[in-house]
């Protein structure tokens, strides 16, 4: 077989991502922690990028943005950029409508909408002030969680008194290990008084704070989940058979067979042994909402990015124009030049960022408006694909946008994830229902069974046709036990158990 060498030309397609747009995707997906850690590694090594920390206004003019991004090429890219992710879609949520008049290049400084930085807001707001501030998660300690929760408690002064020195004995991991005895004769009262308000305190979240032993944590947490029964009492009173795995002398002290005693203690292996250790050190970390949404007058919803997770960086334009005027070798010079290039895309990719995630945001806020107005029961169902035709991009992009992305609302603190759900059948023309809101609608009829009414999966079945959903028996038992939810034989048992 002979060898030869030889020159052919070939002509083809091919998917080549260029380092700058594997950066923008990049920069999609990151959490805001991730991110600002990302913005840190940038600036140590590109000196001509430098952090913003001047306040941000939404009436930058056309030549600042031309500053940050420190060429008129980069501004010429970056309008291109808004002009491709700002296109007006058919449908535009009323509340979000002002946006586009609001936002403004700046780095990538915060874009908004409905509510712009200076506080004005649409839809008949009246510029009334917004405290987004006080919506943020942040960390406090134990004592600090309990303390909130005793101010809102409603006791009495005296009360509060001896609720503060139990708070004050309650150690990191959630325990209390003060001295009923010792505390009562220190503050002048009774130990039943002491020990009625220690079961007040007991209320307070996390479930199972300030027990005294492990024992009474475990059983806190059964009972608010209301599986404590004589046979489980039994169960936390021998913690000591469980540990040595002794099955056979577990069932005959609590009453039960040996495959319920296994259930028991998966149960308890389910459990929190230390209620208190999330807000102990630093391992405990605050989730920060990327966007925040308000609700404003006449039904429409306010929605805007938190300005305080998005880095604000700039070129040092300045300092460019001095190191390119002064004579240097080509391998300095290239140098230079890509730290320029970094620099500039590295803004737009931030700004790109923030007014992807607005735009997602918006239209997740317009599909489940009924969701904010009126709880998880309204939840629509909602696939990344209405949500990318809606607003004009791909839906790997919708997918990335909403992976740790988090939305501060009144109703609470929500992955973005949350609000897209399978669609479940509606038995008639109607409008098919969200997977979140059956299962909600699930957990609503079971809590509401009496030793007489308890609802197999084929009763549940039953009863949600009447609510017209069309279910199949096998998804309803699915949606249970991922709901935690026994059986229907297992819940007989414990209402029976507990009467």
């Amino acid at each position: 077989m002979a060898f030869s060498q030889r020159i052919e030309m070939r002509q083809g397609q091919s998917l080549v991502m260029t380092p700058q747009l594997q950066q923008a995707i990049k920069l999609l997906q990151l959490s805001n922690i991730e991110l600002a850690e990302y913005v840190d590694q940038e600036l140590e090594k590109n000196p001509l990028l430098q952090r913003d920390d001047s306040e941000f206004s939404g009436d930058d003019s056309s030549s600042d943005a031309k500053d940050d991004y420190g060429s008129d090429d980069g501004a010429a890219q970056l309008a291109d950029a808004q002009n491709n992710l700002d296109a007006p879609s058919e449908d535009t949520y009323e509340a979000d409508s002002p946006s586009e008049a609001a936002v403004e290049a700046h780095g990538a400084n915060a874009a908004t909408s409905a509510a712009g930085a200076s506080g004005s807001t649409s839809g008949g707001g009246g510029g009334e002030d917004f405290d987004f501030e006080s919506m943020m998660s942040s960390e406090k300690t134990l004592r600090e969680h309990l303390k909130d929760q005793l101010a809102m408690s409603g006791l009495n002064e005296v009360d509060q008194i001896i609720a503060s020195q139990l708070i004050e004995e309650t150690d990191e991991g959630g325990y209390m290990r003060g001295d009923i005895p010792q505390t009562a004769e220190l503050l002048g009262v009774e130990e039943a008084h002491v020990l009625e308000i220690l079961e007040i305190c007991q209320g307070f979240e996390p479930t199972g704070v300030m027990a005294r032993s492990l024992e009474e944590c475990l059983a806190l947490q059964l009972k608010e989940q209301n599986r404590f029964d004589p046979a489980m009492d039994a169960l936390l009173n021998n913690l000591a058979l469980v540990a040595k795995h002794d099955l056979s002398g577990l069932a005959q002290l609590c009453g039960v067979d040996r495959a319920d005693v296994l259930d028991m203690i998966a149960e308890i292996k389910a459990l929190t042994p230390r209620p208190g250790a999330a807000f102990a050190g630093d391992a405990a970390q605050a989730v920060v909402p990327d966007v925040f949404i308000r609700e404003l007058p006449y039904g429409a919803f306010g929605v805007e990015l938190n300005s305080d997770t998005l880095p604000r960086v700039l070129m040092d334009r300045t300092y460019y124009a001095e190191v390119s005027s002064m004579p240097m070798r080509d391998k300095d010079r290239e140098f230079i030049e890509e730290c320029a290039a970094n620099a500039n895309w590295l803004i737009k990719s931030l700004d790109q960022r923030a007014r992807t995630i607005l735009k997602v945001a918006q239209e997740v806020v317009r599909q489940q408006d009924a969701f904010f107005v009126h709880g998880v029961a309204h939840l629509r169902p909602l696939n990344l694909k209405t949500v990318a035709d809606a607003i004009g991009m791909h839906e790997s992009t919708v997918s990335r946008v909403t992976s740790n992305k988090y939305l501060s609302s009144p109703r609470g603190l929500f992955e973005l994830k949350y609000f897209f759900s399978a669609a479940i059948a509606s038995t008639g023309d109607g409008e098919a229902h969200s997977a979140e809101a059956v299962r909600h609608r699930i957990k609503s009829l079971i809590d509401g069974e009496t030793l007489a009414t308890v609802l197999s999966d084929d009763q549940l079945v039953e009863e949600l046709r009447g609510f017209g959903i069309d279910i199949a028996r096998r998804t309803v038992a699915k949606y249970r036990e991922s709901l935690r939810i026994p059986s229907s034989v297992q819940r007989r048992r414990l209402l029976r158990q507990s009467a």
